[in-house]
């Protein structure tokens, strides 16, 4: 569930509120005392960080966004909840959740406030109203009459959160070319004393990193914040969190619309299984829309052809991977399936690479660089919040996923991975995942709740499956709402989508879907 982004905030309660004012703050959710035990929460407000212009570009704002994000950062407000680390011990060690706030333009028609979470496990939100706001003008009409919460979870950000120590050694350094069984044990070695070195570092506060408690912190955001209901908006991750927060707190929930929705049974073998099975399903679609342009590229005329052409490069790549003499990067067999698996948007840039890659060059293909070349991660710049939290997202990974498999498991998924998708399963990576990681399996259920609910399923996506959408209306009711593209959570990308989104959260009403991003005509 990807990776894929930022703030939060919150009102302030009277600390001298009446039992009969607390009880009809939290009459929303009936769930919420019996959870934790929790007295009216309040938000601690503050100044908001000071981001200068580099920060701001690092945070992938445009020229054109630029105006429209900093007069939403001068209107944004910042501040931090007390919640339990652990809800069963709700008196217990507290820790901080940090939210920002830009409230709605139009008060006298404000109907609420709205969450937004842009994905993870791990990543900040903190931002993210201002992301999502100075986006397009369509976005922007979400504050006209919702204050926008952003929210980083516990564990990221400027949350309370614990880092893990860097693992010791180097690991296994990556050889091209297909994965020996020996190195694969020596990988999936390396990661079980890496897991368990991490979740024995802090087990107290790594064995609270769930998602059932970022909802819960979630509900404690909505009581601080006054409110009896709290709409919301999850990506990915998000769609996860969402679900998990409607089901625990079904009176808490006004509106909620999750984008490119997470599986209802988690288990990260079965996600990436699930992932490679999309890519596979769903490359004929580019490889017929290169067959038609044979004349440009010359990979077959066929959708057919074009996939005998694109196996017989990555069996070339692997047989010879290609160093070149100005990209430190070595291609082979995973980088042709690294290719295969790319969105529509990408598609030209895909078909020109797999041309130049036919080529023998002692320089990396231009095309090859552009679409894979971005990779390294480049060191924020000082001030810069914290955008994903490693720690985060492995605890809140392995504290849900119950596979955890041994080498002879992971190594038997790996190549029934590998044989059942011959063109993109390459660009699976084989990992230890979970395995040894030292902490109890702690299961998630989700169920029907309370609120409007629409799942916006992606009809040939393969991050989030299609399927996946149809498994959870399944388990939770709500809408499907389907969106004709392969783009992960790209409904506030695409203005018409967006204006469905935005016309959502309005008026409670919503069409059944949108075309998405468009597939090159060129």
């Amino acid at each position: 569930m990807t990776e894929h982004g930022l703030l939060t905030g919150r009102a302030v309660a009277a600390a001298a509120a009446s039992a009969v004012t607390l009880t009809a703050l939290i009459a929303g959710s009936p769930a919420a005392t019996a959870d934790s035990g929790q007295a009216l929460a309040s938000v601690t407000w503050r100044s908001c960080p000071a981001y200068s212009g580099e920060v701001i570009r690092s945070l992938a704002v445009t020229d054109e966004q630029r105006r429209t994000f900093r007069a939403l950062l001068g209107r944004m407000e910042c501040g931090t909840v007390s919640v339990p680390l652990d809800y069963r011990k709700p008196g217990g060690r507290q820790i901080t959740i940090a939210i920002t706030r830009v409230k709605a333009i139009d008060r006298k028609h404000r109907l609420g406030s709205l969450a937004l979470n842009p994905g993870g496990p791990g990543a900040s939100g903190y931002l993210f109203p201002l992301q999502i706001a100075s986006m397009n003008q369509t976005n922007a009409k979400l504050n006209d009459r919702y204050d926008l919460i952003g929210f980083d979870p516990r564990g990221v950000g400027y949350s309370t959160k614990v880092d893990c120590p860097a693992p010791q050694g180097q690991g296994v350094p990556p050889q091209p070319g297909p994965l020996p069984e020996e190195t694969a044990k020596l990988v999936h070695e390396s990661g079980v004393a890496a897991n368990k070195a991490c979740g024995d570092f802090d087990p107290a506060f790594l064995g609270q990193l769930t998602t059932q408690n970022a909802a819960r912190d979630l509900d404690r955001v909505r009581v601080a914040l006054g409110e009896r209901k709290l709409s919301f908006l999850g990506i990915s991750w998000g769609t996860w969190l969402g679900a998990v927060y409607r089901s625990t707190f079904p009176g808490s929930v006004g509106r909620m619309f999750l984008d490119s929705v997470a599986p209802v049974h988690f288990r990260l073998d079965d996600f990436e299984d699930g992932h490679a099975a999309g890519t596979e399903r769903h490359f004929p679609r580019m490889a017929a829309w290169i067959a038609e342009r044979n004349g440009t590229y010359g990979l077959g005329s066929t959708a057919k052809q074009v996939r005998a052409t694109v196996l017989a490069l990555g069996r070339a790549y692997d047989e010879q991977p290609r160093r070149y003499s100005d990209w430190e990067m070595v291609a082979d067999g995973a980088t042709v399936a690294m290719l295969a698996i790319q969105s529509a948007p990408d598609w030209p840039q895909v078909a020109q690479a797999f041309k130049e890659m036919r080529d023998e060059s002692d320089t990396a293909p231009p095309a090859l660089r552009g679409l894979l070349g971005q990779g390294t991660l480049q060191r924020p710049p000082a001030g810069a919040p914290e955008r994903f939290n490693a720690t985060a997202g492995q605890a809140v990974f392995c504290n849900e996923d119950p596979s955890r498999l041994n080498f002879s498991d992971a190594w038997a998924t790996y190549q029934r991975r590998l044989e059942r998708n011959p063109v993109t399963g390459r660009a699976s990576r084989f990992s230890a995942q979970c395995a040894g990681w030292p902490l109890p399996v702690q299961k998630i259920k989700v169920q029907r709740g309370g609120g409007s609910l629409v799942l916006a399923g992606h009809r040939y996506e393969a991050v989030s499956l299609y399927e996946w959408t149809k498994q959870m209306h399944a388990a939770v009711g709500g809408t499907v709402f389907t969106v004709a593209d392969d783009v992960h959570g790209s409904v506030l990308r695409v203005p018409d989508c967006a204006a469905e989104l935005v016309s959502y959260f309005t008026t409670g009403r919503i069409d059944r879907g949108c075309d998405g991003t468009a597939v090159p005509a060129k």
